[in-house]
Protein backbone atom coordinates (compact mmCIF):
# COMPACT_ATOMS: atom_id res chain seq x y z
CA UNK A 1 0.00 0.00 0.00
CA UNK A 2 1.54 3.29 -1.11
CA UNK A 3 1.16 5.95 1.59
CA UNK A 4 2.13 9.61 1.32
CA UNK A 5 2.71 11.60 4.53
CA UNK A 6 2.74 15.40 4.34
CA UNK A 7 3.89 17.04 7.57
CA UNK A 8 6.02 20.17 8.04
CA UNK A 9 7.18 19.26 11.57
CA UNK A 10 10.35 17.23 11.04
CA UNK A 11 9.98 15.23 14.26
CA UNK A 12 6.40 14.26 13.58
CA UNK A 13 7.31 13.44 9.98
CA UNK A 14 10.24 11.23 10.98
CA UNK A 15 8.22 9.59 13.74
CA UNK A 16 5.43 8.68 11.35
CA UNK A 17 7.89 7.47 8.72
CA UNK A 18 9.68 5.21 11.19
CA UNK A 19 6.52 3.91 12.85
CA UNK A 20 4.61 3.19 9.62
CA UNK A 21 7.76 1.80 8.01
CA UNK A 22 7.69 -1.09 10.47
CA UNK A 23 4.65 -2.47 8.65
CA UNK A 24 5.74 -4.47 5.60
CA UNK A 25 2.49 -3.77 3.76
CA UNK A 26 3.09 0.00 3.89
CA UNK A 27 5.40 1.78 1.45
CA UNK A 28 5.77 5.25 2.95
CA UNK A 29 7.00 8.43 1.29
CA UNK A 30 7.12 11.69 3.26
CA UNK A 31 7.16 15.34 2.20
CA UNK A 32 7.73 18.48 4.23
CA UNK A 33 5.16 20.57 2.35
CA UNK A 34 2.01 20.24 0.28
CA UNK A 35 3.73 22.01 -2.60
CA UNK A 36 6.56 19.47 -2.64
CA UNK A 37 4.07 16.60 -2.44
CA UNK A 38 2.07 17.85 -5.40
CA UNK A 39 5.23 18.01 -7.49
CA UNK A 40 6.82 14.71 -6.47
CA UNK A 41 4.24 12.28 -5.08
CA UNK A 42 3.37 9.09 -6.93
CA UNK A 43 0.11 9.62 -8.84
CA UNK A 44 -0.73 5.99 -8.03
CA UNK A 45 -0.52 6.55 -4.25
CA UNK A 46 -3.29 4.77 -2.35
CA UNK A 47 -3.57 7.15 0.60
CA UNK A 48 -2.44 10.62 1.62
CA UNK A 49 -2.00 11.54 5.30
CA UNK A 50 -1.67 15.28 5.81
CA UNK A 51 -1.49 17.85 8.57
CA UNK A 52 -3.59 21.02 8.23
CA UNK A 53 -1.47 23.82 9.68
CA UNK A 54 1.50 24.05 7.32
CA UNK A 55 3.38 27.04 5.88
CA UNK A 56 2.60 27.98 2.30
CA UNK A 57 -0.20 25.74 1.08
CA UNK A 58 -2.13 24.44 4.09
CA UNK A 59 -3.83 21.06 4.37
CA UNK A 60 -7.26 22.25 3.23
CA UNK A 61 -5.82 23.86 0.09
CA UNK A 62 -3.81 20.69 -0.48
CA UNK A 63 -6.94 18.52 -0.30
CA UNK A 64 -8.64 20.82 -2.82
CA UNK A 65 -5.63 20.56 -5.13
CA UNK A 66 -5.77 16.75 -4.96
CA UNK A 67 -9.30 17.07 -6.37
CA UNK A 68 -10.52 13.71 -5.10
CA UNK A 69 -7.80 11.72 -6.87
CA UNK A 70 -6.55 10.17 -3.64
CA UNK A 71 -8.07 9.02 -0.36
CA UNK A 72 -7.04 11.40 2.43
CA UNK A 73 -6.73 11.16 6.20
CA UNK A 74 -6.23 14.44 8.05
CA UNK A 75 -4.27 14.70 11.31
CA UNK A 76 -4.86 17.84 13.31
CA UNK A 77 -4.51 19.55 16.67
CA UNK A 78 -7.45 20.86 18.68
CA UNK A 79 -6.78 24.37 17.39
CA UNK A 80 -7.52 23.27 13.84
CA UNK A 81 -10.26 20.74 14.58
CA UNK A 82 -12.93 22.94 12.98
CA UNK A 83 -10.90 23.07 9.78
CA UNK A 84 -10.54 19.30 9.85
CA UNK A 85 -14.31 19.05 10.06
CA UNK A 86 -14.58 21.33 7.04
CA UNK A 87 -12.37 18.90 5.15
CA UNK A 88 -15.12 16.28 5.41
CA UNK A 89 -17.05 18.36 2.90
CA UNK A 90 -14.10 17.95 0.53
CA UNK A 91 -14.27 14.17 0.75
CA UNK A 92 -11.62 13.47 3.40
CA UNK A 93 -12.12 9.87 4.59
CA UNK A 94 -11.13 10.35 8.21
CA UNK A 95 -9.44 12.73 10.63
CA UNK A 96 -7.48 12.11 13.82
CA UNK A 97 -6.89 14.68 16.52
CA UNK A 98 -3.41 15.06 17.99
CA UNK A 99 -1.97 13.59 20.11
CA UNK A 100 -2.74 10.00 19.11
CA UNK A 101 -1.12 6.57 19.25
CA UNK A 102 0.38 5.12 16.08
CA UNK A 103 -1.99 2.17 16.44
CA UNK A 104 -4.90 4.58 16.05
CA UNK A 105 -3.48 5.83 12.76
CA UNK A 106 -2.81 2.28 11.55
CA UNK A 107 -6.40 1.36 12.37
CA UNK A 108 -7.61 4.34 10.33
CA UNK A 109 -5.40 3.34 7.39
CA UNK A 110 -6.61 -0.28 7.53
CA UNK A 111 -10.21 0.89 7.87
CA UNK A 112 -9.89 3.09 4.80
CA UNK A 113 -8.38 0.25 2.74
CA UNK A 114 -11.18 -2.07 3.84
CA UNK A 115 -13.77 0.55 2.95
CA UNK A 116 -12.27 1.02 -0.51
CA UNK A 117 -12.26 -2.72 -1.19
CA UNK A 118 -15.84 -3.20 -0.04
CA UNK A 119 -17.07 -0.30 -2.15
CA UNK A 120 -15.35 -1.90 -5.17
CA UNK A 121 -16.91 -5.26 -4.35
CA UNK A 122 -20.41 -3.78 -4.10
CA UNK A 123 -21.03 -1.43 -7.02
CA UNK A 124 -23.59 1.25 -6.30
CA UNK A 125 -27.01 0.25 -7.53
CA UNK A 126 -29.44 2.67 -9.08
CA UNK A 127 -29.45 5.75 -6.90
CA UNK A 128 -32.17 5.91 -4.32
CA UNK A 129 -34.26 9.01 -4.69
CA UNK A 130 -33.54 11.27 -1.74
CA UNK A 131 -36.55 12.57 0.18
CA UNK A 132 -37.25 16.24 -0.19
CA UNK A 133 -36.56 18.54 2.71
CA UNK A 134 -35.38 17.53 6.15
CA UNK A 135 -34.97 13.96 7.39
CA UNK A 136 -35.97 14.75 10.96
CA UNK A 137 -37.15 17.53 13.20
CA UNK A 138 -36.51 18.96 16.66
CA UNK A 139 -37.71 21.98 18.57
CA UNK A 140 -34.53 23.91 17.72
CA UNK A 141 -34.82 23.05 14.03
CA UNK A 142 -38.54 23.87 13.96
CA UNK A 143 -37.83 27.42 15.08
CA UNK A 144 -35.27 27.90 12.32
CA UNK A 145 -37.64 26.43 9.71
CA UNK A 146 -40.44 28.73 10.86
CA UNK A 147 -38.20 31.74 10.24
CA UNK A 148 -37.13 30.30 6.88
CA UNK A 149 -40.79 30.00 5.86
CA UNK A 150 -41.37 33.66 6.68
CA UNK A 151 -38.22 34.67 4.79
CA UNK A 152 -39.27 32.61 1.77
CA UNK A 153 -42.39 34.69 1.24
CA UNK A 154 -40.29 37.82 0.74
CA UNK A 155 -37.62 38.62 -1.82
CA UNK A 156 -35.18 39.91 0.79
CA UNK A 157 -31.56 38.77 1.01
CA UNK A 158 -31.00 36.08 3.64
CA UNK A 159 -27.76 35.38 5.50
CA UNK A 160 -27.53 31.84 6.89
CA UNK A 161 -25.28 31.55 9.93
CA UNK A 162 -24.06 28.37 11.57
CA UNK A 163 -21.23 25.92 11.97
CA UNK A 164 -19.87 23.85 9.12
CA UNK A 165 -22.13 20.93 8.28
CA UNK A 166 -25.39 22.15 9.85
CA UNK A 167 -27.27 22.14 6.54
CA UNK A 168 -27.02 25.71 5.27
CA UNK A 169 -27.45 24.74 1.61
CA UNK A 170 -30.48 22.63 2.54
CA UNK A 171 -32.01 25.71 4.16
CA UNK A 172 -31.15 27.81 1.12
CA UNK A 173 -32.92 25.31 -1.15
CA UNK A 174 -35.86 25.17 1.25
CA UNK A 175 -36.27 28.96 1.09
CA UNK A 176 -36.01 28.91 -2.70
CA UNK A 177 -38.51 26.05 -3.05
CA UNK A 178 -41.09 27.86 -0.89
CA UNK A 179 -40.60 31.26 -2.52
CA UNK A 180 -42.31 32.91 -5.52
CA UNK A 181 -39.08 32.14 -7.41
CA UNK A 182 -39.51 28.36 -7.01
CA UNK A 183 -39.93 27.84 -10.76
CA UNK A 184 -36.66 29.64 -11.47
CA UNK A 185 -33.14 28.16 -11.19
CA UNK A 186 -31.32 27.57 -7.93
CA UNK A 187 -27.58 28.15 -8.44
CA UNK A 188 -25.06 27.42 -5.67
CA UNK A 189 -21.48 28.69 -5.57
CA UNK A 190 -18.96 27.94 -2.82
CA UNK A 191 -16.54 30.86 -2.40
CA UNK A 192 -13.96 28.73 -0.60
CA UNK A 193 -13.87 26.05 -3.30
CA UNK A 194 -12.82 28.27 -6.22
CA UNK A 195 -9.36 29.86 -6.61
CA UNK A 196 -9.41 33.62 -6.17
CA UNK A 197 -8.14 34.25 -9.70
CA UNK A 198 -11.10 32.34 -11.18
CA UNK A 199 -13.84 33.54 -8.85
CA UNK A 200 -14.56 36.82 -10.62
CA UNK A 201 -15.11 35.19 -14.02
CA UNK A 202 -17.19 32.46 -12.37
CA UNK A 203 -19.48 35.03 -10.75
CA UNK A 204 -19.79 37.57 -13.52
CA UNK A 205 -18.92 35.62 -16.68
CA UNK A 206 -16.65 36.75 -19.51
CA UNK A 207 -16.64 37.65 -23.19
CA UNK A 208 -14.65 35.78 -25.80
CA UNK A 209 -11.09 37.07 -25.85
CA UNK A 210 -11.36 38.74 -22.43
CA UNK A 211 -8.20 36.94 -21.33
CA UNK A 212 -5.92 34.11 -22.40
CA UNK A 213 -7.88 30.88 -23.00
CA UNK A 214 -11.21 32.75 -23.10
CA UNK A 215 -12.15 31.00 -26.33
CA UNK A 216 -15.89 31.51 -25.99
CA UNK A 217 -18.33 33.73 -24.15
CA UNK A 218 -19.46 32.36 -20.81
CA UNK A 219 -22.34 33.43 -18.60
CA UNK A 220 -21.58 33.96 -14.94
CA UNK A 221 -23.49 32.54 -12.00
CA UNK A 222 -25.59 35.67 -11.66
CA UNK A 223 -26.86 35.32 -15.22
CA UNK A 224 -27.42 31.59 -14.82
CA UNK A 225 -29.58 32.29 -11.75
CA UNK A 226 -31.77 34.78 -13.65
CA UNK A 227 -35.31 34.71 -12.28
CA UNK A 228 -34.29 32.44 -9.42
CA UNK A 229 -31.94 32.26 -6.46
CA UNK A 230 -28.15 32.51 -6.21
CA UNK A 231 -26.71 30.84 -3.13
CA UNK A 232 -23.28 32.18 -2.17
CA UNK A 233 -21.82 29.74 0.34
CA UNK A 234 -18.82 30.65 2.53
CA UNK A 235 -19.40 34.33 1.73
CA UNK A 236 -16.93 35.25 4.47
CA UNK A 237 -14.14 33.88 2.25
CA UNK A 238 -14.96 36.23 -0.63
CA UNK A 239 -11.84 38.20 -1.57
CA UNK A 240 -11.93 41.87 -0.63
CA UNK A 241 -11.29 42.80 -4.25
CA UNK A 242 -14.62 41.28 -5.29
CA UNK A 243 -16.74 42.59 -2.45
CA UNK A 244 -17.00 46.06 -4.00
CA UNK A 245 -18.14 44.50 -7.30
CA UNK A 246 -20.70 42.38 -5.47
CA UNK A 247 -22.04 45.49 -3.74
CA UNK A 248 -22.42 47.24 -7.10
CA UNK A 249 -24.32 44.25 -8.52
CA UNK A 250 -26.69 44.23 -5.55
CA UNK A 251 -27.30 47.98 -5.76
CA UNK A 252 -27.62 48.33 -9.53
CA UNK A 253 -29.12 44.91 -10.29
CA UNK A 254 -26.84 44.39 -13.26
CA UNK A 255 -23.56 42.63 -14.00
CA UNK A 256 -20.73 43.33 -16.39
CA UNK A 257 -18.94 40.34 -17.88
CA UNK A 258 -15.16 40.46 -17.94
CA UNK A 259 -14.15 42.06 -21.21
CA UNK A 260 -17.72 43.20 -21.82
CA UNK A 261 -18.86 46.71 -22.65
CA UNK A 262 -22.54 46.43 -21.87
CA UNK A 263 -24.05 45.54 -18.49
CA UNK A 264 -26.59 42.72 -18.22
CA UNK A 265 -29.72 43.33 -16.15
CA UNK A 266 -30.37 40.63 -13.56
CA UNK A 267 -33.34 39.58 -11.45
CA UNK A 268 -31.83 37.35 -8.80
CA UNK A 269 -32.44 36.77 -5.11
CA UNK A 270 -29.25 36.31 -3.09
CA UNK A 271 -28.98 33.89 -0.20
CA UNK A 272 -25.56 33.74 1.40
CA UNK A 273 -24.04 31.66 4.17
CA UNK A 274 -20.99 31.59 6.39
CA UNK A 275 -19.59 29.61 9.30
CA UNK A 276 -17.07 32.37 10.04
CA UNK A 277 -17.40 35.12 12.63
CA UNK A 278 -18.40 37.71 10.07
CA UNK A 279 -18.44 40.57 12.60
CA UNK A 280 -14.84 39.76 13.52
CA UNK A 281 -13.93 39.84 9.83
CA UNK A 282 -15.60 43.25 9.53
CA UNK A 283 -13.66 44.53 12.57
CA UNK A 284 -10.39 43.31 11.06
CA UNK A 285 -11.18 44.86 7.68
CA UNK A 286 -11.43 41.51 5.89
CA UNK A 287 -15.12 42.00 5.06
CA UNK A 288 -16.94 45.17 4.07
CA UNK A 289 -19.61 46.34 6.47
CA UNK A 290 -21.81 47.76 3.68
CA UNK A 291 -21.80 44.40 1.86
CA UNK A 292 -22.68 42.63 5.12
CA UNK A 293 -25.75 44.80 5.69
CA UNK A 294 -26.87 44.29 2.10
CA UNK A 295 -26.67 40.51 2.51
CA UNK A 296 -28.01 40.41 6.06
CA UNK A 297 -31.56 41.74 5.55
CA UNK A 298 -32.86 38.57 7.21
CA UNK A 299 -30.30 36.71 9.37
CA UNK A 300 -31.11 33.06 10.07
CA UNK A 301 -29.06 31.15 12.63
CA UNK A 302 -29.08 27.37 12.15
CA UNK A 303 -28.43 25.51 15.43
CA UNK A 304 -25.68 22.85 15.60
CA UNK A 305 -26.55 19.16 15.80
CA UNK A 306 -25.61 18.96 19.49
CA UNK A 307 -28.65 21.19 20.13
CA UNK A 308 -30.83 18.99 17.91
CA UNK A 309 -30.33 15.57 19.51
CA UNK A 310 -33.84 14.41 18.56
CA UNK A 311 -32.71 14.36 14.93
CA UNK A 312 -29.72 12.05 15.34
CA UNK A 313 -31.59 8.72 15.45
CA UNK A 314 -33.97 9.35 12.51
CA UNK A 315 -31.22 10.84 10.33
CA UNK A 316 -29.01 7.85 11.12
CA UNK A 317 -31.77 5.39 10.22
CA UNK A 318 -32.55 7.20 6.97
CA UNK A 319 -28.88 7.26 5.92
CA UNK A 320 -28.46 3.63 6.97
CA UNK A 321 -31.43 2.56 4.83
CA UNK A 322 -30.17 4.52 1.83
CA UNK A 323 -26.62 3.18 1.97
CA UNK A 324 -27.79 -0.39 2.57
CA UNK A 325 -29.99 -0.21 -0.51
CA UNK A 326 -27.37 1.50 -2.68
CA UNK A 327 -24.70 -1.10 -1.94
CA UNK A 328 -26.98 -4.11 -1.57
CA UNK A 329 -25.91 -4.64 2.04
CA UNK A 330 -29.22 -5.99 3.27
CA UNK A 331 -31.12 -4.66 6.26
CA UNK A 332 -28.91 -3.14 8.97
CA UNK A 333 -29.79 -1.62 12.32
CA UNK A 334 -28.02 0.28 15.08
CA UNK A 335 -27.46 -1.41 18.44
CA UNK A 336 -28.59 0.38 21.59
CA UNK A 337 -24.94 0.99 22.51
CA UNK A 338 -24.32 2.55 19.10
CA UNK A 339 -27.37 4.79 19.48
CA UNK A 340 -26.11 5.92 22.88
CA UNK A 341 -22.64 6.63 21.46
CA UNK A 342 -24.16 8.74 18.70
CA UNK A 343 -26.07 10.81 21.26
CA UNK A 344 -23.02 11.30 23.48
CA UNK A 345 -20.60 12.34 20.73
CA UNK A 346 -20.36 16.18 20.36
CA UNK A 347 -20.58 16.21 16.52
CA UNK A 348 -18.28 19.14 15.74
CA UNK A 349 -18.91 18.42 12.04
CA UNK A 350 -22.69 18.35 12.59
CA UNK A 351 -24.99 16.57 10.13
CA UNK A 352 -22.33 16.23 7.46
CA UNK A 353 -20.12 14.34 9.89
CA UNK A 354 -23.03 12.19 11.13
CA UNK A 355 -23.85 11.12 7.57
CA UNK A 356 -20.19 10.30 6.89
CA UNK A 357 -19.91 8.18 10.06
CA UNK A 358 -23.10 6.21 9.35
CA UNK A 359 -22.20 5.61 5.71
CA UNK A 360 -18.80 4.26 6.68
CA UNK A 361 -20.19 2.11 9.50
CA UNK A 362 -22.82 0.59 7.22
CA UNK A 363 -20.21 -0.45 4.64
CA UNK A 364 -17.57 -1.69 7.09
CA UNK A 365 -19.74 -3.52 9.62
CA UNK A 366 -19.86 -7.29 9.17
CA UNK A 367 -23.07 -8.02 11.05
CA UNK A 368 -26.70 -7.02 10.67
CA UNK A 369 -26.45 -4.86 13.77
CA UNK A 370 -23.99 -1.96 13.83
CA UNK A 371 -22.13 -1.91 17.13
CA UNK A 372 -20.51 1.00 18.95
CA UNK A 373 -17.02 0.02 17.77
CA UNK A 374 -18.18 0.10 14.13
CA UNK A 375 -18.67 3.87 14.44
CA UNK A 376 -14.97 4.58 15.17
CA UNK A 377 -15.76 7.79 17.04
CA UNK A 378 -12.90 7.49 19.53
CA UNK A 379 -10.20 8.43 17.01
CA UNK A 380 -11.97 11.73 16.34
CA UNK A 381 -11.55 12.85 19.93
CA UNK A 382 -8.22 13.76 21.51
CA UNK A 383 -6.78 11.88 24.45
CA UNK A 384 -4.31 9.31 23.12
CA UNK A 385 -0.69 10.35 22.69
CA UNK A 386 1.80 10.28 19.89
CA UNK A 387 4.31 11.85 22.32
CA UNK A 388 5.72 8.35 22.94
CA UNK A 389 6.85 8.20 19.31
CA UNK A 390 8.70 11.51 19.58
CA UNK A 391 10.26 10.45 22.89
CA UNK A 392 11.59 7.22 21.38
CA UNK A 393 12.93 9.06 18.32
CA UNK A 394 14.82 11.62 20.43
CA UNK A 395 16.10 8.89 22.75
CA UNK A 396 17.39 6.86 19.80
CA UNK A 397 19.13 9.84 18.20
CA UNK A 398 20.76 10.88 21.49
CA UNK A 399 22.09 7.37 22.03
CA UNK A 400 23.50 7.23 18.48
CA UNK A 401 25.62 10.35 19.10
CA UNK A 402 26.65 9.48 22.68
CA UNK A 403 24.25 12.11 24.04
CA UNK A 404 25.92 15.00 22.22
CA UNK A 405 22.95 17.37 22.23
CA UNK A 406 24.47 19.73 19.69
CA UNK A 407 24.88 16.87 17.19
CA UNK A 408 21.47 15.43 18.13
CA UNK A 409 19.73 18.77 17.55
CA UNK A 410 21.28 18.92 14.07
CA UNK A 411 20.09 15.41 13.20
CA UNK A 412 16.62 16.09 14.57
CA UNK A 413 16.34 19.43 12.80
CA UNK A 414 15.43 21.35 15.95
CA UNK A 415 17.10 24.08 17.98
CA UNK A 416 19.19 23.18 21.00
CA UNK A 417 16.79 25.02 23.29
CA UNK A 418 13.84 23.05 21.88
CA UNK A 419 15.74 19.79 22.31
CA UNK A 420 16.60 20.68 25.90
CA UNK A 421 12.94 21.45 26.64
CA UNK A 422 11.82 18.11 25.18
CA UNK A 423 14.52 16.23 27.10
CA UNK A 424 13.16 17.74 30.30
CA UNK A 425 9.60 16.93 29.26
CA UNK A 426 10.45 13.27 28.61
CA UNK A 427 12.96 12.94 31.48
CA UNK A 428 15.77 12.01 29.06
Amino acid sequence: MKIVVVEDDINMRKSLEIALGEFQEFHVKTYKSATEALKKMDPEADLVITDINMPGMDGIEFVKALDGKHDVIVITGNATLNRAIESVRLGVKDFLTKPFEIDTLVEAITRNAKLRERVKAHPVKEAVEKPEGFLATSSALSKAIALAQKAAKTDASVLLLGESGVGKELFARYIHTHSPRCNGPFVALNMAAIPENLLESELFGFEKGAFTDANATKKGQFELAQGGTLFLDEIGEMPASLQAKLLRVIQQREVMRLGGGKPQAIDVRIISATNADILEKIASGAFREDVYYRLNTIPLCIPPLRERLDEIAPISQAVLARVSQEYGLGEKTLSEAAKTALLEYPWPGNIRELISVIERAAILSDGVEIECEDLFLESRQSGKKIDTMEKELIKEVLASVQYDKIRASELLGMGQGTLETKCQKYNL
